[in-house]
């Protein structure tokens, strides 16, 4: 290996290192927290879900905090301050979250008022965090390395997933107030190490953010909406992506504290689900890189949402004859579903797009951001709604799931509207009279 491969193979476990330190604090306050917050502390699932929606409906937010630090370097430094300061906001939002939930209990507008402080900064922190690492895998890798370094983070970032639920299951065995908090405070410490190690000497002093990739990726929103309304096609995609998304994330949750009703599974054997699904989620995308030699992005994107779909009739069955194995295979097949659902419709994205990569990578966030805020609230919503309804937990629960397996019809339906060739003629029609404001 040579000198300059070697030096770009560290910076990418660098750049890896960072993203998979924000996952790490993901893990614990959006799936093991929820549970708690549902199940132990018996809170709205409504509220739980606003609370875990923060950080998505901040996500515009992206674009003035990529565009504020190309202008602004502190002490020679366009990334890395940004990063630093996220990093520091998810650490300290995890750490603290356990002991301002439970004031709820005692005092509840005191706990809530608390709570959103905290969860608001955590949102706040991944989203500084998330545009400046992007921006500066781009700036660091090029346009042509650029792909490479996604793929190390994305593939260390699920490692990190599945390894912080594995250890805060053991850690959390048994459960107490007390064992929650001393969990969460020491992943706080392991992802700010993390997070540290990927920072140090990463970024080049005076590095000028000129990138075309990396600002790409920074389009304000209003203007993608007006550059995808314009395609029939994008429209399609776009609203396509939305639904499905919506319907194989919606779920983050609410699994755990469905574990804990319809089982009565304990903290820490909730908490390794996390890693069940992420461990399939991870397979599937070794499988399908592998299976798109021979099948179209399309046709791998239509079997992806048949298994994601049934993933959701396993789980729903599972609740209903209240069999634990059914629900564990109803995650893994689940999880399957979700990894080859993302691979192949991010890949379906980019075959389409041979103009404007950049607005419609951005259409790409804009679609993953809004669809997980609409699936974390109808989550949270119909869940409390159904069970005031039905008068029973656990199918409020299944409600929820059969909703979601009935979106992932709707968009197998979408996508059979959608065409490759067609999308790439709007495209380059788009192009050629928009071209000069693109240059702006």
């Amino acid at each position: 290996m040579q000198v300059k491969d070697r030096a770009m193979l560290i910076k990418r476990i660098q750049l890896s290192f960072i993203h998979m330190a924000v996952a790490m604090t993901l893990v614990p306050i959006n799936s093991t927290l929820n549970r708690v917050m549902i199940k132990e502390l018996a809170l709205s699932a409504t509220l739980v879900a606003i609370l875990a929606a923060l950080p998505y409906l901040f996500a515009p937010i992206q674009v003035a905090i990529g565009s504020y630090a190309d202008q602004h370097p502190v002490f020679g430094y366009h990334r890395s301050p940004y990063i630093f300061l996220g990093l520091l906001l998810n650490v300290a939002g995890l750490a603290i979250a356990p002991s301002v939930v439970f004031i709820m209990p005692r005092n509840f507008l005191l706990g809530l008022f608390l709570s959103l402080i905290v969860f608001v900064a955590w949102g706040l922190g991944y989203n500084f965090a998330a545009v400046s690492y992007l921006s500066l895998a781009s700036e660091i890798s090029g346009e042509k390395g650029r792909s490479k370094t996604i793929a190390v983070m994305f593939f260390l970032m699920i490692i990190g997933m599945i390894f912080t639920s594995a250890g805060l299951s053991r850690l959390l065995a048994p459960y107490s107030p007390e064992t929650l908090q001393h969990a969460f405070l020491l992943i706080a410490l392991i992802a700010l190490i993390f997070g540290l190690i990927g920072l140090i000497k990463l970024e080049p002093h005076q590095a000028q953010p000129s990138s075309r990739s990396s600002k790409a990726e920074r389009i304000p929103w209003s203007q993608i909406y007006r550059e995808v309304s314009q395609s029939s096609q994008a429209k399609y995609f776009f609203f396509y992506l939305t639904v499905l998304l919506a319907a194989i994330l919606g779920q983050d949750i609410l699994l755990e504290p469905f574990g804990a009703e319809a089982f009565h599974l304990p903290v820490h054997a909730t908490t390794l689900i996390t890693s069940i699904w992420g461990t399939s989620f991870l397979v599937s995308l070794g499988i399908t890189s592998f299976v798109d030699r021979w099948l179209s992005k399309k046709r791998i994107a239509q079997i992806s949402s048949y298994i994601a779909l049934a993933g959701f009739i396993l789980i729903t069955i599972s609740g209903v004859f209240e069999n634990l194995s059914i629900f564990y295979s109803g995650v893994i097949v689940l999880g399957f579903g979700t990894g080859s659902s993302t691979i192949s419709n991010l890949s379906l994205m980019l075959d389409m797009t041979t103009e404007k990569v950049g607005m419609f990578i951005g259409a790409w966030g804009v679609a993953n951001a809004l669809s997980r805020f609409i699936g974390t609230m109808m989550s949270g919503v119909i869940r409390d709604i159904a069970t005031q309804i039905i008068n029973n937990s656990v199918y409020g629960y299944i409600v929820v799931f059969i909703l979601e397996a009935g979106m992932l019809a709707v968009s197998l339906v979408l996508l059979q509207k959608i065409s490759v060739k067609k999308f790439q003629k709007e495209a380059r029609e788009i192009s050629f009279s928009d071209k000069a404001a693109l240059l702006e």
